[in-house]
């Protein structure tokens, strides 16, 4: 550890933590971008097209490890970006003192979430993926996830304290009503804000994204790739 390091990560909660991979980012902004990904376990939704189940549907136990050891295994990459997804990172206490001593020792940091839980995590970027109603999955979890998939006071203070990112699967122009609903009322910016194919296969991604990408730039938004699901699917660890 960095003895000049000011973060106490020794005294911070531990983690549940599914994997830690290095690969490239394959949605947004920073598509393309080489970065280490920080994959924790556990989710407050049950989107029905989640394409990471053994963080939410199907959660795997993770492994419990420490924050002073998660930000050794990371720091051992030599790659200036780091993203902490999920599941829902967001829920997990320790991802602030994280991304404070990730930041303190010069990594870009980016949060992949969903906008329902809030806390002051220290990012250089917040990847917000709102759910739609096309998330909402049949059966128990129905009334759950409709009722907290939509949180305004949380996307109200992502959007005014951070940079942000606007991230929106998209199954069709059905769709875009509800997205444009959506921006209004949180007062979200269309330049910011990306549409993306529902695929988690390579073909499914293929075959949906050349008319997402024609419905984002008739309405004014930008085509959102997902590079992973083209190159890999739904596979994990790349």
């Amino acid at each position: 550890m960095n003895a000049l390091a000011t973060v106490n990560v020794a005294a911070a909660p531990s983690l549940r933590l599914s994997e830690v991979f290095r690969s490239i980012q394959g949605e947004g902004e920073l598509a393309g971008t080489d970065s280490v990904f920080v994959r924790t376990v556990g989710c407050n939704l049950r989107c029905r097209w989640c394409d990471t189940p053994y963080t939410s549907h199907r959660p795997e136990r993770g492994e419990r490890v420490t924050v002073d050891g998660l930000l050794d295994r990371i720091l051992e990459e030599d790659c200036a970006h780091v993203v902490l997804t999920g599941g829902e990172p967001l829920l997990a206490p320790g991802v602030v003192p994280l991304t404070e001593a990730l930041r303190e020792r010069g990594r870009h940091v980016t949060i992949e979430t969903a906008g329902t839980v809030f806390r002051p995590v220290a990012a250089d970027l917040v990847s917000l993926s709102p759910k739609l109603s096309n998330s909402t999955p049949d059966g128990r979890w129905s009334v759950r996830h409709e009722a907290t998939r939509d949180a305004p006071a949380v996307v109200a203070r992502l959007l005014s304290e951070y940079d942000y990112q606007l991230k929106f699967v998209v199954e069709g122009e059905a769709d875009l009503p509800e997205i444009e609903a959506w921006l209004v009322r949180h007062g979200g910016d269309p330049l910011r804000t990306f549409l993306m194919p529902q695929a988690r296969t390579a073909e499914e991604y293929r075959r949906l994204a050349p008319r997402v990408r024609r419905l984002a730039e008739g309405r004014g938004f930008r085509f959102g790739p997902r590079l992973h699901v083209a190159r890999w699917g739904d596979r994990r660890g790349v």
